[in-house]
């Protein structure tokens, strides 16, 4: 399975713009540029998409395990904080907090939290920020 998404970028680095897509469609153009980044300008950022998608697969990660444990939630809420800091010359997403609510009718604490540490390890986007990360680079 392969999903896309695509970026367009136009400027320099402070006064530029730019568009973020998915395959989906769900996002078409959606805006972001360095004040979306770092200041509190209107658009989206890599880094809350980032924090979305973790939010997202760790959700799902957690129901699939809480399934194979017999336990079935009426709600998982999760919110990814990444923090993305100066590092040397450049910048570098150096965590990412999980915050997870959920409601599990007879669900076991130490089950519960045995689940949510495995969701946590193994879901894809948890592993990605340890994956090798290759580029093929052109010039058109």
């Amino acid at each position: 399975m392969k999903r896309k998404g695509s970026a367009v970028w136009t400027g320099d680095l402070k006064s530029g713009q730019g568009t973020v897509s998915t395959q989906s469609g769900v996002l078409s153009d959606a805006r972001y540029g360095f004040n979306t980044r770092f200041e509190d300008g209107p658009g989206t950022n890599p880094e809350e998409l980032i924090g979305a998608a973790h939010a997202g697969c760790f959700s799902m990660a957690l129901s699939n395990v809480l399934g194979e444990k017999g336990m079935v939630a009426d709600r998982i809420e999760t919110t990814a904080t990444v923090s993305l800091e100066k590092q040397g010359d450049g910048y570098a997403i150096t965590a990412v907090h999980l915050d997870l609510s959920a409601t599990i009718p007879g669900a076991d604490e130490a089950a519960f939290r045995e689940a949510a540490e495995t969701a946590k390890a193994n879901c894809p986007v948890s592993k990605l920020f340890t994956a090798e990360i290759t580029l093929v680079a052109r010039l058109a």
